[in-house]
């Protein structure tokens, strides 16, 4: 049987965020866990495709060979090799469901939070894409609180274990013939009360902060490439490892170029003496400027195609190439002299007609299309 694209698996979209990707799959989970759905015998492979799409999609090097090649970058003897259940992801699912499925806890029954991950959009020149560039950004993030170090208690006091739940963060509720573990109501899954809350950050453990974080945007990204920064995303709660940042690239629009993936291309005005005659003109790339050779008789519109002049992808490989369409610019401003020179050059081609074939080509069929005439 094919396998289903695992982002319509999550029903997410391809750029979607790792929160993004954790919540439909939590979602997912608890409609089809077979816990909850011992009548249903499809509802088993419905948890086990979606654990399969959450497993790949969290992982961003398996993402990134799986936006490439499919499933069959996945496969054991294929590109990115063989897929391990294991590992990282046991912890993700602990984490997400540890409250519903009775998960594994840290620090003395204590429950933890990982923080959440923030999205930055750095919107960057054509040029820095290219060559890629070293900046600075300010981030509005949720950091530990300095003053109480996380705990969420007043100096001099300390959190105290919570009686409702003993300090295991959690109760069992029994709902029909089920037995889930929720977070406490009492102390919110924390396992301690904090009867003397820091004046500071009032007993969260956290507050809102602005960092300044250096990026290095390495050369050949392009709009809706991601950076990662692990461990830059807001801080957890009870001890939870801080979340990601994401920085999401955004490409200016350039004054004479655009891209498409690796190409670039620019118009190039000549005049009508170069392109009825040929010559030599200057043309830009984004590091220097070259000649081109311009034809006799070339036509406006016509492309010139310049080798290596794009861009060198950030995932490796070759350069791109630069293709410049060349355009005739008519003269503007004419003086009389000039108007009766160009009255007679055009009377001096009429006597010919083959010096204007696309010309009369044209007229050729449309005195076809009317008439009828084959």
């Amino acid at each position: 049987m094919a396998k289903q694209d695992y982002y319509k698996v999550l029903g997410v979209s391809k750029d979607a965020s790792e929160a993004d990707i954790k919540k439909a799959y939590r979602r997912l989970a608890m409609k089809f866990h077979p816990d909850r759905n011992p009548d249903n015998p499809d509802a088993e492979g419905h948890f086990k495709e979606a654990k399969a799409a959450c497993e790949v999609l969290l992982d961003s090097q398996k993402r990134a060979v799986y936006d490439q090649f499919g499933h069959a970058g996945l496969e054991g003897g294929g590109r990115g090799g063989g897929f391990d259940a294991g590992g990282a992801f046991s912890d993700i699912f602990g984490e997400m469901f540890g409250d519903i499925f009775g998960g594994a806890r840290r620090g003395g029954g204590t429950q933890v939070f990982r923080g959440a991950d923030l999205r930055f959009e750095l919107e960057i020149d054509l040029e820095q894409a290219v060559f890629g560039t070293d900046t600075e950004l300010q981030i509005p993030t949720l950091g530990e609180c300095k003053i109480c170090h996380g705990s969420g208690a007043a100096k001099g006091s300390t959190p105290k274990t919570c009686d409702s739940c003993n300090g295991q963060g959690q109760v069992r509720v029994q709902q029909s013939i089920f037995t889930i573990q929720q977070p406490c109501p009492r102390c919110k899954g924390r396992g301690k009360v904090i009867s003397n809350p820091c004046d500071t950050c009032y007993g969260q453990g956290r507050v809102r902060e602005e960092k300044t974080l250096s990026v290095n945007v390495p050369a050949g990204v392009d709009t809706g490439d991601r950076i990662r920064l692990t461990g830059q995303g807001e801080a957890g709660r009870n001890g939870g490892p801080p979340g990601d940042l994401y920085v999401e690239i955004s490409v200016r629009k350039h004054d004479i170029f655009e891209r498409e993936a690796s190409h670039l291309s620019c118009e190039v005005p000549i005049s009508f003496s170069t392109a009825a005659l040929g010559g030599t003109i200057e043309v830009p790339t984004l590091d220097s400027a070259v000649q081109l050779k311009i034809p006799p008789e070339t036509q406006s519109g016509r492309v010139f195609r310049l080798r290596d002049k794009g861009v060198k992808p950030v995932r490796g490989g070759s350069a791109g190439d630069l293709f410049c369409r060349v355009v005739i610019e008519t003269p503007v401003g004419l003086s009389h002299e000039q108007k009766e020179l160009l009255r007679k050059f055009e009377a001096s081609l009429s006597h010919d007609g083959g010096h204007k074939p696309r010309e009369q080509t044209f007229f050729d069929g449309v005195k076809k299309f009317f008439t009828g005439a084959t």
